[in-house]
């Protein structure tokens, strides 16, 4: 095996996870891995490993498209030149003596060719997010799917927006997100822009399936001068990288490849139905640099392997995160000279529909993306925002639970600041030093206004706490108010609520006398600090 085919670690662990999951209850377990991952070198290694433990039995990889099956075909032949590997489609049956047999869906639907395959201890299910569909399940049926036989399930993406995907696989034992693969240089970091085109309402595009209707959205495309507009974009911000655009339907891919020639740039279009001939050889043209754009209607999603791709164009605005993954992902692969990859997403007017962007990349949550920076860059952003709200959240437990323990009366401003109130006159309340966690003491009077103590050392907040307590008990030992008064406890007065409403203070119904109380000293001295110059309150 040569190094390129030995699994990186995280390959590995996802092989190691799939042999792991099998010893148990559950044989139909599948494995999430990025665009680029290297599904097919996880899944041939899978292969290599379990054939000697099968007693004879020999290994089928299920794949739904010609690319995908000679693809597989050739990898494991790369992993184990050892093994006899046949590929059963259309007019070829090569399984008699096969070790190894890539087979397609299509051609297994028929019972009589699925019939003359015997023997298959292993099914691996290549873009497995297609397997809920009904020809997938007879298959997988036939082979012993539900009857014990280990199953493996390798994709991109586990989004499938007709559901039914639970019904096929027990679990997905291992994911690996897509920042965890550019932060380790496995995949290019990714940036987005947005071309908007004023005149492309999509609001009156409908949707079936859960997606905008290819047809209506093609049409809409073409009538609102999109692909224009996309070609002008393709000049502005990508006109030195080699791309791919992906659009809704034939006729707008090829509408799309006349505007981009229109604007000086060579393109073509592929799609489903044209020759195999000829799309091998737009293909090769593409690979060879003679064509710098593909335009394609939704056949480079799976399978289409151009590293040196370095655009994305998403003109098949899209509801669904898989699909976007799918299509984002063909421009992620790192190559030589490749610096990142860059997403065109064509937007329109739109109220009702939430379309898929670049965050949908990653499974976690990042927010918005901000045109400009990367996906990497606007999630190591998030993180660092999610990192000092947790800390924030700590610290406010910690305080919290600080002052709830104490027998004194503590209260905190609006803006933050704890305090004691001794008399209608006086109050302490802690400071902290800025960019620190320590506090300090500060004494106001009304006849005085802001004193700090002799002692005005710095110090950590259970140590500020109990030492400004202590200064309360000397200044005023019968003023501060405990927390157990009993009189918190009896109904607000007159007096006290008709304040409130002086004040403009909200009650809340059912608050008792001790509740009113600190609503008006929370008021009152968060007005009083309002007007005084200090440091910022924890």
């Amino acid at each position: 095996m040569s190094d390129a085919f030995t699994p990186r670690p995280y390959q590995r662990d996802a092989i190691t996870a799939l042999r792991n999951g099998w010893k148990g209850e559950q044989n139909r377990l599948a494995v999430v891995l990025p665009t680029g991952a290297g599904k097919t070198v996880v899944f041939s290694n899978l292969i290599s490993e379990c054939l000697p433990t099968l007693g004879g039995q020999r290994a089928l990889v299920i794949a739904h498209r010609e690319e995908l099956i000679e693809q597989a075909a050739a990898k494991v032949r790369a992993v184990r030149p050892d093994l006899r590997v046949g590929i059963v489609k259309a007019e070829r049956d090569e399984h008699r003596d096969a070790d190894v047999i890539v087979a397609s869906v299509q051609t297994l639907a028929v019972e009589k060719r699925r019939r003359a395959i015997r023997d298959v201890g292993l099914v691996v299910v290549d873009e497995c997010h297609h397997a809920a569909a009904r020809t997938y399940m007879e298959v997988l049926e036939h082979f012993g799917a539900w009857r014990g036989v280990p199953v493996a399930g390798f994709t991109a993406t586990m989004h499938r927006e007709d559901g039914g995907l639970a019904e096929v696989w027990e679990d997905v034992v291992f994911r690996l997100d897509i920042l965890d693969m550019i932060g380790d240089g496995y995949l290019c970091d990714v940036r987005g822009k947005r071309i908007t085109v004023d005149t492309l309402d999509l609001d009156k595009v409908r949707t079936r399936g859960g997606d905008l209707v290819e047809g209506q959205l093609g049409q809409a495309l073409e009538d609102s001068g999109a692909l224009d507009a996309i070609a002008k974009a393709y000049l502005d911000h990508a006109a030195d990288r080699p791309g791919v655009v992906f659009t809704p339907t034939v006729a707008t891919a090829q509408a799309a490849a006349e505007a981009l020639r229109a604007a000086g740039i060579t393109a073509a279009p592929v799609w489903g139905d044209m020759s195999r001939d000829d799309r091998r050889a737009t293909l090769a043209r593409y690979t060879a640099g003679d064509v710098q754009v593909l335009t394609n209607c939704m056949v480079l999603t799976e399978g289409f392997d151009a590293p040196h791709t370095s655009c994305a164009v998403i003109a098949r605005p899209t509801k669904s995160p898989g699909l976007y993954v799918q299509m984002a992902g063909r421009a992620l692969r790192p190559a030589a000279g490749k610096r990142d990859a860059l997403l065109l997403d064509v937007m329109g007017a739109s109220t009702r529909h939430k379309l898929a962007s670049m965050v949908d990349l990653t499974e976690r949550e990042i927010g918005q993306a901000e045109e400009g920076k990367t996906l990497r860059e606007v999630a190591e952003e998030a993180a660092a925002a999610e990192k000092r709200r947790v800390l924030a959240a700590r610290v406010e437990a910690e305080e919290v639970n600080l002052f709830g323990g104490s027998t004194i009366r503590w209260l905190r401003t609006s803006e933050g600041t704890w305090f004691i109130r001794l008399t209608g006159a006086m109050f302490l309340f802690l400071v902290r030093d800025p960019g620190t966690r320590l506090y300090r003491m500060r004494r106001w009077t009304q006849a005085d206004g802001v004193h700090a103590p002799r002692d005005d050392a710095a110090r950590p907040l259970p140590e500020a706490l109990a030492w400004l307590e202590r200064q309360a008990k000397i200044l005023a030992p019968h003023a501060f108010v405990t927390r157990q008064a009993r009189w918190r406890l009896e109904t607000p007065s007159p007096k006290q609520l008709g304040l409130c409403r002086r004040l403009g203070i909200s009650v809340p119904r059912g608050a008792s006398a001790g509740d009113v109380a600190d609503l008006i000293d929370q008021d009152r001295v968060g007005r009083v600090l309002g007007q005084l110059i200090l440091p910022a309150a924890a």
